[in-house]
């Protein structure tokens, strides 16, 4: 069994690649691990698994202030990420401020209209970082960390840093579509030839997204990293495991287009014969016999067991799923 827990706020959530998310204090995060935890002592699992997934890099608010009762604690930790200014007096808070004491000092927090509060810009990582050593600490089996691009070294120089406090730390990554992986990886070969001095004029790094770039040297060399991102960043960044979402709905947008056009186009009904059941049949996929798929061999001994020799079975000599063997 395992379960995924996450530090966004679970009313406004958002996916870990859009803008707009929003984190809560790790004492709400933790609680929630708390939770399972307890709850897989009381079902009797011992084999549960918590991953714990951060937002942090990418997450620019957060819901509230956290609790601290003294300085450096956890909470104290998670306000000193918090934008705002110091102040001297009284005079210089207006109503509706929000104030807090943080390095012994008073600071009013940028706090917005909708009520959230800001983070400093450029804490992403090193809030990722605390959130990952509190979480193992605290019962998280695994973390999950969400980037804005498959980049190892990105990803590797954070997990040190989690192993600097937590030597044994491990994580579960997304290879998610929503990265454009051609242009990012494009992009790294780039400015790494670029930082050895290689000349890259004849590359235009903004448009390397472009099919003239396919057969080049840059463009090979781009797609063999592709090829290689799992097992260099289990290597080299302690990924445990690799996922990739969503790969179906797009498998299955660009099949339906693929099929449309051929279909509407010179190709005719070849464009489904050739294009997909006689790839079907040759390599074996089931759902070529797509009524046994959705369950008439079942509904047949359904069928037989209520009605015996008088049953109305789908599966005779006649049904046309014979013909695929």
């Amino acid at each position: 069994c395992c379960i995924q827990l996450e530090n966004q706020v679970s009313d406004e959530k958002q996916c870990g690649h859009q803008d707009g998310k929003v984190t809560v204090p790790h004492e709400d995060f933790l609680a929630k691990i708390n939770a399972v935890r307890y709850a897989f002592l009381e079902l009797g699992v011992d084999d549960g698994v918590i991953v714990a997934r951060t937002d942090s890099l990418g997450a620019g608010l957060t819901q509230k202030i956290a609790v601290t009762k003294e300085p450096g604690d956890l909470g104290d930790q998670y306000n000193s990420f918090l934008d705002g200014e110091y102040i001297d007096s009284a005079d210089q808070i207006d109503n509706g401020d929000v104030v807090i004491k943080a390095e012994g000092k008073l600071k009013k927090v940028k706090r917005l209209a909708s009520g959230l509060y800001q983070f400093k810009e450029g804490t992403g990582e090193d809030r990722v970082v605390l959130d990952c050593i509190t979480s193992l600490q605290n019962g998280a089996d695994l973390l999950w960390i969400e980037t804005e691009k498959p980049h190892v070294g990105q990803i590797a120089h954070m997990v040190n840093r989690i192993r600097q406090v937590v030597p044994d730390a491990k994580l579960v990554y997304n290879n998610s579509p929503s990265f454009n992986w051609t242009l990012n990886f494009r992009q790294q070969v780039f400015d790494a030839w670029q930082q050895e001095g290689k000349d890259v004029s004849a590359y235009g790094r903004a448009q390397l997204m472009n099919a003239e770039y396919d057969d080049t040297e840059l463009g090979r060399l781009a797609d063999e990293w592709t090829r290689n991102f799992q097992r260099d960043a289990a290597r080299e960044a302690g990924i445990f495991h690799h996922l990739i979402t969503l790969p179906t709905y797009h498998t299955a947008a660009l099949s339906t287009d693929n099929l449309a056009k051929g279909y509407f186009g010179d190709e005719g009904m070849l464009a489904y014969v050739a294009g997909v059941q006689r790839r079907e049949i040759r390599e074996g996929i089931a759902t070529v016999k797509h009524q046994d798929m959705a369950g008439s061999n079942i509904g047949d001994d359904h069928k037989e067991f209520f009605h015996g020799d008088a049953a109305l079975k789908a599966g005779g000599k006649d049904n046309t799923m014979n013909q695929f063997g």
